[in-house]
Parts: C-alpha cells; sequence; structure tokens
C-alpha cells in the first residue's frame, strides 16, 4: 500500500513528479508546478486531474485556441492528437494518467 498527501508534494523544478503507478504501461504521476508546461501533442491519451490550485489548460480545436479553467477535482481528458498546454496560476498539484514515455 502507498499513501500519498498531494497537498505535502513539492518538487525540486517546475512539472517535477512522483511515480504513483506503471500498470501496463499506463503511468500515474503525481506533479508540482507553478509554471506553463510547453504546448504538445501527447502519444496516447491523457487524463489530467487538479488536485490543488487552479490551472488554465489551452488546447488548440479546429484551429482555435480555447481555455479552460481547471480548479480542485476538475478532470481534463486529451484525446490522441489534441494539442494542448497547461497554465497554472500560482502553484498546482495535477494528477496525470498516460501512456508511459509521453511527454
Amino acid at each position: 500500500m502507498k499513501i500519498i498527501h498531494s497537498k505535502a508534494f513539492k518538487a525540486d523544478r517546475p512539472w517535477g513528479a512522483i511515480d504513483i503507478a506503471n500498470m501496463n504501461g499506463i503511468t500515474t504521476r503525481l506533479h508540482w508546478t507553478d509554471q506553463p508546461y510547453q504546448w504538445h501533442v501527447n502519444d496516447g491519451e491523457e487524463v489530467f486531474v487538479v488536485l490543488d490550485g487552479t490551472v488554465d489548460m489551452h488546447y488548440r480545436q479546429d484551429g482555435t485556441v480555447q481555455v479552460a479553467r481547471l480548479q480542485p477535482g476538475d478532470i481534463a481528458f486529451a484525446t490522441v492528437g489534441t494539442e494542448h498546454v497547461a497554465h497554472p496560476i500560482g502553484t498546482a498539484r495535477i494528477l496525470v494518467v498516460e501512456q508511459a514515455g509521453s511527454i
């Protein structure tokens, strides 16, 4: 049994993470950040759960940039090919479930 107190986690750099699980090639990681990530497209699908803080999720849909504000408990699901970037407002802790090795 592994117990993780997510509110106590702080990485030594933006988007630093701890690995929680790797189940049949799908990873679950807890990230801490206070800086935006980078525009990217994952190799597979991604589940993005805000545990603490506020995150503006920018994504391209039909060639237009959309922004969704995510609060604790909110979940974003990026389908294959969805270009996106997360911008935390202050600090945030985020649970990410995705294919192992995805950016």
